[in-house]
C-alpha cells in the first residue's frame, strides 16, 4: 500500500483535564501516516484520483479548534476516526504530540500514538 505522511500540523486547542487547559487552551501538534491507493493518480495526474490532503488538515484543524475533551486520548481517537472516514484512506497512523503539558518541573511533550485500520 502506498502512504501519504502529513507531518507537524499545528493548532492551537482546548482538550485538558484542567479546567484552565479547556478554558485558556494550549497548541497540539498532529503528524499522520496514511495508507492509500495512488496508483490511478500517479497514472492520471489528477487530484480527483487521490486523496486531497489540504481536505484532511482542514478536518483535523478543526476538531482541535473546536473540541473540548478532558483527554488528550479522547481527541487523538476523534481524529484517527474521522480521517479513517474519508474513502480513500485504508489505515491510519496518528501521533498527538501536547508539546507543553501543564505539568509541574516536566519540560517534555507527551504524545498519544493510535493505529487504525478499515
Amino acid at each position: 500500500m502506498d502512504v501519504i505522511q502529513l507531518t507537524g500540523i499545528r493548532c492551537y486547542g482546548y482538550t485538558g483535564y484542567l479546567p484552565e487547559e479547556r478554558f485558556l487552551g494550549q497548541w497540539f501538534e498532529v503528524d499522520l501516516r496514511m495508507e492509500v491507493d495512488l496508483t490511478a493518480a500517479g497514472q492520471s495526474d489528477r487530484i480527483e484520483d487521490t486523496l486531497d490532503y489540504r481536505s484532511v488538515i482542514a478536518a483535523v484543524k478543526e476538531i482541535i479548534s473546536t473540541a473540548k475533551f478532558d483527554l488528550v486520548e479522547k481527541l487523538a481517537e476523534t481524529i484517527i476516526t474521522t480521517v479513517l472516514g474519508f474513502d480513500q484512506v485504508q489505515q491510519v497512523e496518528l501521533k498527538l504530540h501536547k508539546p507543553a503539558a501543564p505539568i509541574p518541573d516536566f519540560g517534555g511533550k507527551i504524545t498519544i500514538e493510535l493505529t487504525r485500520r478499515k
